[in-house]
This record gives structure tokens, C-alpha cells and sequence, in this order.
């Protein structure tokens, strides 16, 4: 089930009805139908897999209990550890499975028939639920968090079903507080959040899936197309997965206001990032914040100088591009932002990012940099990324007139050729507008009446221009 379809509209009203009804009659029976729906959600791609998610869910409620009834250091840390292994060991094994396989016949030149081998199907939201679900056992380690007893609330803490699948990554300290609070719909939180809905849906029916039909037309055979074609299709994947990605964490968030859950802002206009650290402050924040207290604190962090420091750093990133996938080229991506990020702390030491350069600059490079890293984040091998950079480079002038097909066709504009005129201009405006702010409460500010017709512009936008027959998947629902 996708958010930008009409099975979940009409599953997300249902569930809404109930939950009101339900939650009037005590916190737990709220919570039960939330658990019930987030299930159904989830089993709603394939059922068979639910049991992933429960298993990690009572590992983790059970031993979040027995840690904070052991005061025994040996203890904590083989409860800990058996956390660590049942679920990064499901991690492992159904993403990471297939890629150790072909890495390891690759590396010893082994002749495998590849089609014998054992394909292991990667559970949808699988990284997303379990990075939530470690932290929250992590924090009761480290006596940051005290458990909650209610397993009902345990459970929908993990399986919410608006962040479920691709975030925001929420931490139990935030998140557990608000389940167990009594429900008591709020009109103004409610409004926030479908304006969150409306806006997320505009990102991802309009630009994010015109954009993609251009995007996978050039990918799919970037050996027919030249430098310039490509470079226009990665900097249109840039605006892709940003859309796709920042769209649904709107969803999301407006979603779960419904529910009066305030979830965590996710991102906050990247491309106006003026350095990869500050990028990196924009971007996914819910992971970057997580990598940064799970992998690089405990890596010894900033507590450590100059080699070691930036070590840390180095593979702090380069995990995080292996959870986004179980890819060479992945790892690639995450190592050549981890890289960068090292660079910039070397010439400009401690916080003074962007204060060397102009802004100006800052904003440029960072830009052209990270469109550069999605040529490793969007092929689909280490061979094809290659090839595409040595014809970028050569910056060779076949190629256009394929790509100038998409757009115009009969001398008409197409679907995507329309977006990129007409209704790009507009989301770039409303993207420089909401710069470091939030969408609703900036809209409040403006008069009813333009606020109103900016609202009916993004619904007739979504329904002349959207790409709603086939409702595609949202890129991050693979990681």
C-alpha cells in the first residue's frame, strides 16, 4: 500500500473514523487500532513478512525490560549484543545476503551459475524498523531511556505505520511519550497536517514521477546517451529522490498529526545547503542524527584528533551508504560524502562552515557535488556509474536530441516537458520561500485568499499533471 494511491485514502479515513471512536475509550484501545491498522498496513505488501517485524519488536521489548532490571555490566552487554545479532542477523540476511554472494564470486573469480543461487526477497522498510527499534534497546543500555511496560505500546511504537516503511526515523524517548498519552483531536494540528498531505503529494505525483519518466528513460540505456543528456538526468534525479523522498516524510508527518503524533522534521530545503556538512544537516536528518549518536559517537567521535577523527567520519558515512543499499556503488556514494565532509573540516576547522567561501559559492559546489554523488546512488552497477562519469566528462553534444523527445513530442509538450516549464518554476518559488521553515506555518502567515488559491493550484496541479494511473512506488521503500 503507497501513500499516493486510493486504497490508502480509503484505508487512512477508515482507520482515522475508528481510531477517534476507539481512542475516547482508553489510551491502550487507541493504541490497539493504530497497531491493528500499522499491521495491516505493512502485510498489505506481504503479509509473510510480518513476522520479521514482530520478532524484532518483542526481542527488543523483552530485553529493554531485562536491562533495566540487571545492574550487572556483564549482563547489559550480552543482552545488548543478543539485540545486536537477531537483528542486525536479520538485516544481514535478507538484505545483505545476495550482495556478500556476488561480491565474494566476483572476488575469487568463481564460475557460478548466478541463477542457481538462493535470491532472498528484501523486506520492504526493513532498515527503517530496524535502526528504530535497535535505538531504542541502545538507549536503555547507555540509561538514556527507562522501558515502557506496555507491550501494545512497544509494538506500535515500532510498526507506526505513517513513518514505517521509509521514516522519519524516530527515537522511543520522542515518540513512546506521545502513545501514551490520551488522544484529543486538535483542529489546528489537523489542518497542518493535511497541508503536509497535500504538499507531499504534490512532490511526488507531479515532480518526482514526471521527472522519473525522463530519469529511467535515460538510465535504463545510458550507453545510447552523451554527456549532456546525462548530466539532465542526474540533476533531475536529484530533484527526484529529493521529491520522492521529502514528499513522503511529509505525508508521513501530516499523516501522523492526524493521529496527533508530531513526528520529526526530515529534511529542510538540502539543495540550499553552502557545505556537505550543512547538506548533511538538511538532508534525512532522522538518519544522519541517528549514524551520528549509533556509529560515530561510539566510534570515539569528536574525542578523537586529527587521523582518527576523520576516520571515524569516513566510516560513519560509508555505513550509512551501505544501509541505503546493498550495492558497490552505494558505498561509493556514502565514502565520496564522508570524503568531503573530512576535506571541509580540514580547511575550515570546527564550525565555521561556508565562512571561507562565499555563500554564494558554498551553495554552487555543494550542488554540483551532490548531483555528482547520484550518478553512484542511481546506477545500477559500479560498470554503468562509470561509463556514465567518462561520458559526462567528455561532455560530447550527441545524445540531446533523444532526451528533447521526452519533452517534445509532435511539436507538443509532453507530460514531464509540461512539468519542467510550467510547474517546476512554481515548486523551485515555493522551495525558496519555505527555506528552513515550516510548509503550514509559513502559509498561515499569507492572506486567506492567496493562501486558498495556492491550495486549489497544488490540487489542480496533482490532478492535471500527477502521475496517478499507476501510483509508483516511492524510491526509499527499497532501502
Amino acid at each position: 500500500m503507497v501513500f499516493n494511491s486510493v486504497t490508502f485514502f480509503l484505508f487512512l479515513v477508515f482507520t482515522f473514523l475508528v481510531y477517534l471512536k476507539a481512542s475516547k475509550s482508553s489510551v491502550k484501545s487507541g493504541n490497539i487500532i493504530l497497531l491493528s491498522a500499522s499491521y495491516v498496513f505493512y502485510g498489505w505488501w506481504d503479509w509473510r513478512f510480518l513476522f520479521l517485524i514482530f520478532i524484532s519488536s518483542i526481542t527488543d521489548y523483552i530485553i529493554g525490560l531485562k536491562l533495566s532490571e540487571t545492574d550487572s555490566v556483564k549482563k547489559r552487554k550480552g543482552l545488548l549484543a543478543i539485540s545486536l545479532i537477531v537483528n542486525l542477523g536479520m538485516l544481514f540476511v535478507f538484505k545483505y545476503f545476495n550482495f556478500f554472494v556476488d561480491t565474494f564470486i566476483d572476488l575469487f573469480g568463481i564460475t557460478e551459475n548466478r541463477s542457481n543461487l538462493i535470491r532472498i526477497i528484501l523486506p520492504v522498510g526493513i532498515s527503517f524498523y530496524t535502526f528504530q527499534t535497535l535505538s531504542y534497546t541502545i538507549d536503555i543500555y547507555r540509561r538514556q531511556l527507562q522501558p515502557t511496560k506496555s507491550l501494545v505500546t512497544f509494538l506500535t511504537f515500532v510498526s507506526f505505520f505513517p513513518q514505517l516503511v521509509a521514516g522519519p526515523i524516530e527515537r522511543a524517548s520522542r515518540l513512546i511519550p506521545q502513545f501514551e498519552k490520551r488522544f484529543e483531536f486538535n483542529y489546528n494540528q489537523a489542518r497542518s497536517g493535511l497541508k503536509l498531505i497535500l504538499w507531499g503529494l504534490f512532490k511526488k505525483v507531479v515532480i518526482a514521477d514526471q521527472a522519473a519518466q525522463i530519469v529511467n528513460a535515460v538510465y535504463q540505456a545510458p550507453e545510447t546517451f552523451n554527456g549532456p543528456a546525462l548530466i539532465i538526468a542526474t540533476i533531475l534525479f536529484g530533484f527526484q529522490i529529493y521529491c520522492d523522498f521529502s514528499g513522503y516524510s511529509d505525508i508521513a508527518i501530516g499523516t501522523a498529526r492526524l493521529f496527533g503524533i508530531e513526528l520529526m522534521t526530515n529534511f529542510r530545503t538540502p539543495y540550499f545547503a553552502v557545505s556537505i556538512r550543512d547538506f548533511w544537516h538538511r538532508w534525512h536528518i532522522s538518519l544522519s542524527t541517528g549514524f551520528r549518536d549509533y556509529v560515530y559517537i561510539p566510534l570515539g567521535g569528536n574525542r578523537k584528533d586529527g587521523f582518527r577523527k576523520h576516520l571515524n567520519i569516513l566510516v560513519t558515512f560509508t555505513l550509512s551508504g551501505l544501509w541505503h543499499g546493498a550495492n558497490i556503488t552505494f558505498v561509493i556514494w556514502g565514502f565520496l560524502h564522508g570524503f568531503l565532509y573530512v576535506f571541509e573540516s580540514i580547511i575550515q576547522p570546527g564550525n565555521k562552515t561556508g565562512k571561507k567561501l562565499t555563500r554564494f559559492m558554498g551553495l554552487i559546489s555543494t550542488y554540483l557535488f551532490v548531483n555528482f554523488c547520484w550518478i553512484f546512488f542511481r546506477a545500477e552497477n559500479w560498470n554503468q556509474a562509470k561509463s556514465i562519469v567518462y561520458s559526462i566528462f567528455g561532455l560530447q553534444e550527441a545524445g540531446l536530441n533523444t532526451i528533447k523527445s521526452l519533452l517534445i513530442n509532435s511539436g507538443t509538450l509532453t507530460e514531464p516537458g509540461r512539468m519542467l516549464i510550467f510547474v517546476f518554476p512554481f515548486f523551485v518559488l515555493t522551495e525558496v520561500l519555505i527555506s528552513n521553515k515550516d510548509l503550514p506555518s509559513t502559509i498561515e502567515k499569507i492572506p486567506r485568499a492567496v493562501r486558498w488559491s495556492f491550495y486549489y493550484i497544488i490540487l489542480i496541479v496533482i490532478l492535471f499533471f500527477g502521475v496517478l494511473n499507476s501510483a509508483p512506488q516511492f524510491i526509499y521503500f527499497q532501502f
